[in-house]
């Protein structure tokens, strides 16, 4: 059996962090290695544990989400990094995301979708709530259609890419191997000269090349 995942949960509210805790240690690939009640211990905390993957919530005291997540991307930019907000989403989201912060996901979540985020980012699929993103767009002006020089089965792929499936669920829904789906979404992110999923999306909508259903 392979490793377990090892997390770290941030969050000042001792509420939040045991019942995380209780959610994800009932998972046997999930493994809560630490928890921390703010930014700045968390930091600290991250350091010495190394582990696989942290939970911060974006609001807390000493040293909030956004700049612990930034100190730790750049000291150990291997750990990967979800964002938990219960304000849904503000202006520092995009920054986020575009430091290259893997997850984005809101602490409504149920907890079946929150597991699904920690595997997908673990697996280098960057996830970003479709709610999240959303809202988002509705911050976002919107440019001119711009091909980016997709092809019409790179824009299935990448309308797809805009949901929480992952690459393997995709590739279910349009007939074809995982693989031929991870090519496409390489091609993608190659084409739009972005580094994960994420913000590929975000791109692509911002340019009108795909729209959110629902």
């Amino acid at each position: 059996m392979p490793n377990p995942i090892r997390i770290l949960i941030v969050d000042d509210h001792a509420v939040v962090r045991k019942g995380l805790a209780m959610v994800l240690r009932l998972e046997p690939d999930l493994e809560v290695v630490g928890e921390a009640e703010n930014g700045r211990t968390g930091l600290e905390l991250a350091k010495s544990l190394q582990p696989d993957i942290v939970l911060v919530d974006l609001v807390m005291p000493e040293m909030d989400g956004q700049e612990m997540s930034l100190a730790l991307r750049k000291s150990h930019p291997y750990i990967k990094v979800i964002m938990l907000t219960g304000t849904e989403v503000d202006e520092r989201v995009y920054d986020l995301v575009a430091a290259g912060i893997e997850g984005y996901v809101l602490k409504n979540i149920e907890p079946g979708e929150l597991i699904h985020a920690i595997r997908s980012v673990i697996h280098g699929e960057a996830y970003l709530h479709p709610v999240v993103m959303k809202k988002m767009l509705s911050r976002m002006g919107t440019q001119p259609l711009h091909s980016a020089s997709l092809t019409p089965r790179e824009l299935e792929v990448l309308e797809w890419m805009a949901t929480s499936n992952t690459y393997r669920q995709i590739a279910a829904q349009l007939g074809v191997s995982e693989e031929t789906v991870r090519s496409h979404a390489k091609n993608i992110l190659e084409k739009l000269k972005q580094p994960n999923r994420a913000q590929a999306v975000l791109v692509a909508l911002k340019l009108n090349l795909i729209r959110l259903s629902g």
